[in-house]
């Protein structure tokens, strides 16, 4: 459908019921201005072409707190924020990609190799998927799009992680037929962020952004991760999935994540293993005294944490399985816990002045204090956000008390949409 077609059907609310489903009623007006306007700025740039537009979540880290890189479980769920993209095949054999308030992207399909310059820029992440996409035996072919987010960056919600599937999701509804699968397009995501973008990521993000829903995910492969959908609607159990974001920079803070794999794979690499999901945890229990004096007491913390957080994953897993919400509660506020005291990953130890986040779970704690709530570091930690479950009719009481102190953009009420990447329109 052209796209000046496509803006007019929007705005007559023939597509209501569709975006009521990807984010609420009361957002509803709010979609349609958004749509239209992406829209109107695909026309400006590539003009009224035959399009169609994609919409992909970004996520939310519910349990597993830093143990995919040593090939654990996670529990994440894709939440209503997301990347919109207007798509339309080209003649050119070139991706042309407009993202709003950046520059434009264009990447020539017939020179596919690593470009050093592109390093830590979205060209890498658009280059190196047509390569993984190629190299596989996939189809390639070019194409506009002009895309826009509203996945806060900086706020663990996985907005890169967003973007490369949103490549690799064009990429298969127009040129392959819509034949590969979600956690594939997940796979060539992080393969191109590994490979030419320059981070050495897990696959958590994109795979949850990918899919849609609850998603529970072993790593124990990590080649191959087992993924399973989970059948359970947060909507349904009177809780909202609040982020508060605290202002903490996350810049100098590569040194701080390191240290986590590091420590975890040194007590990995005692007992011969790579990583800790190879090692056993009575093995573990009774090398401590040994452990601790050669690589010293957090690094033993640290790997604490990460068993009871494989465990806690499986738990919570099967709480929402067997629908038993309270306990599914009792199980991320124990991950919280464990990361805060043994994971340790709620403030820098160079900057201890600094100490946003554990300042923002006291705050939270004690603004629902009596209530059935879970409170946590929320994704890679050090700095940046914090999760809390909260009862939906005390949400604007939460956010009253934490406002003040972080700003009155800091707090975000989320729900958890069931579809990954999908065609909207």
């Amino acid at each position: 459908m052209q796209v000046a077609e496509l803006a007019r059907k929007i705005g007559n609310g023939e597509y209501n019921e569709r975006l009521k489903k990807l984010y609420g009623e009361a957002k509803l007006e709010s979609a349609k201005i958004r749509y239209i306007n992406a829209l109107e700025n695909f026309k400006k740039l590539y003009g009224d072409k035959d399009a169609e537009i994609y919409s992909i979540p970004g996520r939310s880290e519910i349990l597993g707190n830093h143990t995919d890189h040593n090939h654990g479980k996670v529990l994440a769920a894709a939440i209503n924020l997301d990347i919109i993209a207007v798509a339309a095949k080209n003649e050119d054999n070139k991706i042309n990609i407009k993202s709003e308030g950046f520059d434009a992207d264009n990447i020539d399909l017939s020179s596919l190799a690593l470009e050093e310059s592109e390093l830590f820029k979205s060209a890498a992440i658009i280059r190196g998927t047509a390569a993984r996409f190629k190299e596989l035996g996939y189809e390639t072919g070019g194409f506009d799009a002009y895309t826009t987010s509203d996945v806060l960056k900086g706020s663990g919600l996985s907005s890169s992680a967003a973007f490369e599937v949103c490549v690799g999701f064009a990429l298969n509804r127009l040129y392959n037929e819509e034949k590969i699968s979600s956690v594939d397009i997940a796979k060539t995501g992080q393969w191109a962020e590994n490979n030419y973008f320059g981070k050495p990521c897990g696959l958590m993000d994109q795979t949850a952004c990918s899919s849609g829903g609850f998603v529970a995910i072993d790593f124990k492969d990590p080649a191959d991760p087992a993924v399973e959908k989970l059948d359970f609607s947060l909507a349904n159990s009177g809780y909202s999935l609040c982020i508060i974001s605290t202002g903490g920079s996350h810049a100098d803070l590569n040194d701080e994540y390191a240290s986590i794999t590091q420590e975890m794979k040194q007590i990995a690499g005692y007992f011969g293993c790579e990583v800790l999901r190879n090692v056993k945890k009575a093995e573990f229990n009774e090398n401590i005294i040994k452990l601790r004096d050669k690589f010293g007491d957090r690094a033993v913390l640290r790997a604490i944490h990460y068993f009871g957080e494989n465990a806690r994953v499986q738990a919570g897993t099967d709480a929402l399985k067997d629908g038993a919400f309270s306990i599914f509660l009792q199980v991320v506020a124990a991950s919280g816990n464990s990361s805060y005291k043994f994971l340790q990953n709620v403030y820098a130890i160079k900057s201890p002045q600094e100490q946003s986040i554990p300042l923002a779970i006291a705050l939270a704690k004690e603004a629902l204090i009596d209530k059935q709530t879970a409170v946590r570091v929320h994704g890679g930690g050090f700095a940046g956000t914090i999760q809390a479950f909260v009862p939906k009719k005390f949400v604007s009481e939460f956010f009253d008390k934490l406002k003040p102190v972080f700003g009155e953009d800091a707090c975000l009420e989320l729900f958890v949409r069931n579809d990954g990447a999908v065609v909207v329109m």
